[in-house]
């Protein structure tokens, strides 16, 4: 796990799609797949449910999703 996979799970929630996230982010959908499964392969849980139209995160996701976020906002801190 490592903060960028972090970021690309935080924008996938954000976003709702992998499909989304890759418009938002410069890398195609099967390398941002790719990244999500190694998450949930390092926590061993599935992180998001794939919905029909859209991804929710599961309740791990959730909390993950939440540390995440404080995570990159420390490290954005840091940066500055």
């Amino acid at each position: 796990m490592d903060l960028w996979q972090l970021h690309i799970f935080c924008h996938v929630v954000d976003a709702k799609s992998f499909s989304k996230a890759a418009g938002i982010i410069p890398l195609s959908q099967p390398t941002i797949s790719s990244h999500i499964k190694d998450l949930e392969d390092h926590f061993d849980i599935r992180l998001l449910d794939r919905m029909a139209k859209e991804v929710v995160p599961t309740p791990a996701g959730k909390l993950l999703y939440s540390y995440a976020k404080r995570l990159l906002t420390l490290r954005d801190k840091t940066e500055s």
